[in-house]
């Protein structure tokens, strides 16, 4: 029998477990220092929120893991021994594998910012910082004010949060606008508007130079490159995150920004893996990048994994990319790809429809040249997965995209429906006459 121990239990290193077990009876242990048992991290929000306690965040119940004879050990691994295949623990303690799987995520950025380890510095990523901000920012009698420093996907979320108790905010971002690296300027020009709409003090074009202390240790202030001082009690740090790889800098694994990896996700160590956000591929798949930290991406690591670790060898292959993610309460999704102005290629130009009242716009990437679909991105409305997947994979045009729009719509029947305005408008732009085709559940079961 082959001992598979998997360091981390976050979405890649359970799916891979779980799937291990079902391809299989090897003898799986799960090695974390976080939490006994797993949960889900996108939820951590919601429990500092008040819409669930931690428990609810958990998928399977405790006694999930015995029943599936998977070995839980609470600990955190220091050292990585490859050529006798052992691990030593901090408490001294050592576990010998056949198969090792690193599966130990990311960690928050820090770039030596005076004054970023001072008390009520934190970022938001382990249960450990949801614990830590249940006790620097409990309401707005101890918590006056927080600063949050990075305008990323965290930031914002870290920013509901505080709001959600009345918290004042100020958030600074250094791009001129939000998420303009990943954003098109209508949409991250929509995402300004609404986070200011919110009672965010959003700071623009603006960098963190000090964190300064008072007479007990902690934040008191935040210095910036405007000359401004923000007095705070609480420092949000999610300026992104990084591989969380550094005990293994003494293993002889060959490292990058994460752990590389080859598409079978084998490290440069005989019978060493990695998966999820610690992950760095030697080239980036398509248009993806080396690492990424992303959710869904990490559990389809797990499951390609878990066929090679059980004598099925499968190249990791994600697909289309896609993403989804919640701006304060408008929902975005990414199908395909959809560049910034500064970053697409020249052959690639956009269709965008916005909604004159609401925060409600869609951005449809082509080439200019055929009209293929490259990419649609969505806000305020919800469209289904597995047809923009199947148009990508059989190279649509923007033509077809736009008369079976309605088919593509996955919000409920009682919900507004703004395809005949899209189409109006993508009508008058390109001086079309595409009619829209109503929504036909046998083509959406087909995949039309």
């Amino acid at each position: 029998m082959t001992h598979i121990v998997i360091i981390g239990n976050g979405i890649s290193g359970v799916t891979l477990a779980r799937h291990i077990r079902k391809l299989s009876d090897n003898k799986i242990t799960i090695i974390s220092a976080e939490s006994d048992y797993f949960f889900s991290r996108t939820a951590l929000m919601y429990v500092y929120m008040g819409h669930m306690k931690f428990e609810h965040t958990q998928p399977y119940e405790n006694w999930f893991w015995k029943k599936n004879k998977i070995d839980l050990v609470n600990g955190f691994v220091q050292k990585v021994a490859t050529g006798s295949k052992k691990l030593t623990l901090k408490d001294g303690s050592t576990i010998t594998y056949d198969k090792l799987v690193i599966a130990t995520g990311s960690k928050p950025n820090k770039f030596g910012w005076p004054g970023q380890d001072l008390k009520g510095v934190q970022g938001l990523y382990t249960k450990q910082d949801l614990e830590l901000l249940e006790k620097n920012a409990p309401n707005n009698k101890v918590c006056k004010r927080t600063v949050i420093v990075g305008g990323g996907l965290i930031g914002i979320e870290m920013a509901e949060m505080l709001r959600s108790r009345k918290i004042p905010v100020t958030f600074l971002v250094r791009e001129k606008s939000f998420w303009n690296g990943v954003l098109p300027a209508g949409e991250s020009t929509m995402i300004n508007e609404h986070i200011l709409e919110h009672h965010i003090d959003l700071r623009l074009d603006t960098n963190l130079i000090e964190i300064l202390s008072d007479e007990n240790g902690r934040a008191k202030a935040v210095i910036t490159d405007k000359g401004d001082t923000i007095e705070c009690n609480v420092v949000g740090l999610t300026a992104g995150v990084t591989p969380n790889i550094n005990f293994l800098k003494e293993s002889g694994i060959e490292l990058g920004r994460g752990v590389k990896v080859n598409r079978f996700l084998e490290t440069s160590a005989k019978d060493v893996y990695a998966i999820g956000d610690c992950a760095e591929q030697h080239e980036g798949i398509g248009n993806r990048r080396p690492v990424e930290a992303v959710w869904y991406t990490g559990r389809m690591m797990g499951e390609a994994l878990a066929q090679t670790l059980c004598d099925k060898p499968r190249e990791y292959n994600p697909g289309h990319w896609f993403n989804s993610a919640k701006f304060l309460d408008i929902e975005y999704q990414t199908y395909g790809w959809v560049f910034t102005e500064k970053s697409k290629e020249d052959h690639e130009h956009h269709f965008h429809w916005r909604h004159s009242k609401e925060k409600i716009c869609i951005t449809i990437a082509y080439h200019k040249d055929t009209m293929k679909f490259l990419g649609i991105n969505t806000f305020g409305i919800r469209m289904r997965h597995e047809i923009f997947d199947q148009w990508l994979t059989e190279n649509k045009d923007v033509d077809h995209v736009m008369t079976y729009l309605r088919d593509a719509n996955f919000d409920p029947e009682f919900y507004i429906q703004y395809e005949a305005e899209i189409v109006n408008k993508y009508n008058t732009d390109f001086n079309k006459n595409i009619r829209l085709k109503k929504k036909s559940w046998k083509r959406i079961f087909s995949k039309a």
